[in-house]
């Protein structure tokens, strides 16, 4: 191609903000041509590395703005270890159709079930979908919304959780709260209410909920915001990490017996 025409093209690219497209423009124009492909084709091939390259970014940026301590997707979920999860269920939340309709998800269940992961998968998913999600836990938003009303800046903190597509607040119930903390949380709920999605993750049945609240009738008033319309997931399995630590365990005794076995 003539070296000014290509320049311009690059130029032109730019302009209409097909960045990606314009870094990759000689060496794509080198294969058309050595592959001998049409005119549409080419264009075709050139505006889907552009749109893919687009996705992944974005993707990036949402992932990076959640701040999931670890990446866990549902592929790696072990469902063969949850018998009573419903597969299907988790597959239809993946689609992502309860944020639109602003419906939250609880999963309660004891330490080690997987709770943590289920939810950090269906954040993910969302991700995905180009939807703004923050990942945090219940102990850490708290010390955060105490820290923002010391410097005064509660109400820029809460606004900036209300705006979220999904809230995730996982382990819930791990760490007491003061009065004011649970307070604060309990606003930030209200705040989300009918607005945007919560998950929930939680070693408490709601009957143990005042013990993390505190107060009774604000207790009770949290439970009626968050319960409506939700999906309410027990996790009821053995602990994968019990099992797991098990499973170490016998195979460190059946070593630790072939290797006496073996010095006699």
């Amino acid at each position: 191609m003539n070296t000014g025409r290509l320049l311009q093209l690059h130029e032109n690219l730019k302009n209409l903000t097909l960045g990606n497209a314009a870094r990759h423009l000689e060496e794509r124009l080198r294969q058309a041509e050595e592959r001998g492909v049409s005119y549409e084709e080419f264009l075709l091939e050139l505006t889907e590395l552009e749109l893919q390259i687009r996705f992944e970014n974005r993707e990036k940026r949402r992932l990076k703005e959640a701040r999931f301590p670890l990446v866990k997707t549902l592929g790696s979920f072990a469902f063969e270890e949850a018998p009573q999860l419903d597969k299907r269920l988790i597959g239809e939340l993946a689609a992502g159709d309860y944020i639109s309709r602003h419906r939250n998800i609880l999963f309660l269940g004891k330490s080690g079930c997987g709770k943590t992961h289920l939810a950090t998968a269906l954040g993910i998913e969302a991700c995905r979908k180009n939807l703004r999600v923050r990942f945090t836990t219940a102990c850490n938003l708290v010390n955060e919304l105490l820290e923002s009303r010391g410097e005064k800046t509660l109400a820029r903190v809460l606004g900036k959780y209300t705006r979220y597509d999904l809230l995730i607040v996982d382990e819930l119930g791990y760490v007491p709260f003061s009065k004011e903390g649970g307070e604060l949380l309990f606003q930030v709920f209200a705040e989300r209410h009918e607005r945007g999605s919560v998950i929930v993750t939680t070693n408490l049945g709601f009957g143990s909920w005042t013990e993390v609240f505190g107060d009774p009738n604000m207790t009770a008033a949290l439970l009626d915001r968050m319960t409506h319309k939700a999906y309410i997931i027990e996790c009821t399995w053995e602990s994968y990490r019990l099992k797991e630590t098990l499973r170490e365990g016998r195979k460190r005794s059946q070593i630790q017996l072939k290797t006496a076995a073996a010095e006699e």
